[in-house]
């Protein structure tokens, strides 16, 4: 949960697909007349790779760089949820900003990736992406940032693994950050006559409970205390932080947070407009604002926009992944 005051993200939403065979049915005679075993049990997408999941992500910034809206229209899940600078986007939503989005340059090189699992229906790819290109989005022309640290949250769904969520912040050196920049504001348009309005994500009944839950996890973060990250973390849990860095496992993030991170004055630390989106009975996709006042490693800090998955262990949430952006300067 470092904290910094920086320049607000520009998210490219780039999404994939893959999946298995075709699905399986299998018929054995025995020797009794008339005694026939059928399967005809559902075709499910075998455990992604690393390799099969980038292989993809390549292809989905290719479609996304050509305008392809149809890919993302197969390969999003209708589940999906995206957290742009403060605001939710469902999958209506963010088709429609990647056909309105039009970006011109060199074709992105993706790297450093990491595969982290978070159980066994649901992965999250996380990697580095780097851009030369010039985009128009919402009628500006902005310059996307050189290098960034992207996630997908993949689903299965049947056959196949859909994302459910995708997010990209820039990698920022702390030592030389960028100058503040202002918010991007989509323009708000109304639908046109005819024109349905598009679905927004629907809020579960657990998204009090999850935000209660990761409030308490800014108050960890204020009193270092690690037992209650011991507690309410998965082992393989991963997040990206807001200057773009990666970290995984237990351990090493709790061990962050209290006690690598050197952070004084803060007295005040809260998670507010929090909103939960339901994957599956097991899986939540939690979005908010956290904040906290005082200093970490010499650094202001103010506040992020967050993308938490909690997955469900016994009766109990834990988180395995968040993501972490850093709010414009008002």
């Amino acid at each position: 949960m470092k904290l910094f005051t920086t320049i607000g993200s520009l998210v490219f939403s780039l999404v994939l697909l893959t999946s298995c065979g075709d699905p399986a049915a299998n018929t054995q005679a025995n020797n009794t007349a008339g005694n026939t075993n059928a399967n005809t049990s559902t075709p499910t997408a075998a455990a992604p790779t690393k390799e099969a999941l980038m292989e993809m992500d390549r292809k989905a910034h290719a479609s996304y760089f050509a305008g392809d809206t149809k890919w993302f229209e197969e390969n999003l899940s209708d589940k999906f949820v995206a957290f742009n600078n403060g605001k939710r986007m469902s999958k209506a939503d963010e088709v429609k900003m990647i056909s309105e989005t039009k970006c011109e340059g060199s074709e992105a090189k993706l790297d450093e990736e990491q595969l982290v699992k978070l159980n066994d229906d649901t992965y999250a790819i996380v990697y580095r992406g780097t851009y030369d290109v010039d985009c128009t989005m919402g009628g500006q022309k902005i310059k996307p940032p050189s290098s960034t640290r992207a996630a997908t949250v993949w689903v299965r769904e049947g056959d196949k693994w859909k994302a459910a969520y995708h997010g990209e912040t820039p990698i920022i050196d702390p030592k030389n950050p960028p100058a503040p920049q202002a918010k991007i504001e989509a323009r708000k348009e109304e639908p046109k006559k005819d024109e349905a309005a598009p679905v927004k994500p629907t809020t579960s009944a657990n998204s009090e409970a999850l935000a209660k839950l990761h409030n308490g996890g800014w108050e960890a973060f204020k009193s270092k205390d690690a037992k209650w990250f011991t507690d309410h973390m998965t082992d393989s849990v991963a997040i990206v932080g807001p200057m773009g860095n990666f970290h995984a496992g237990r351990a090493n993030i709790t061990k962050l947070w209290t006690e690598t991170m050197k952070c004084e004055g803060i007295t005040k630390a809260s998670f507010a407009d929090g909103f939960a989106t339901a994957l599956s009975p097991t899986v939540e996709i939690l979005t908010g604002k956290g904040t906290a006042d005082g200093t970490c490693d010499g650094q202001k800090n103010g506040a992020l926009y967050q993308t938490a998955v909690y997955v469900k262990e016994g009766d109990a949430w834990k988180m395995a992944f968040m993501f972490e952006s850093p709010a414009p300067a008002v």
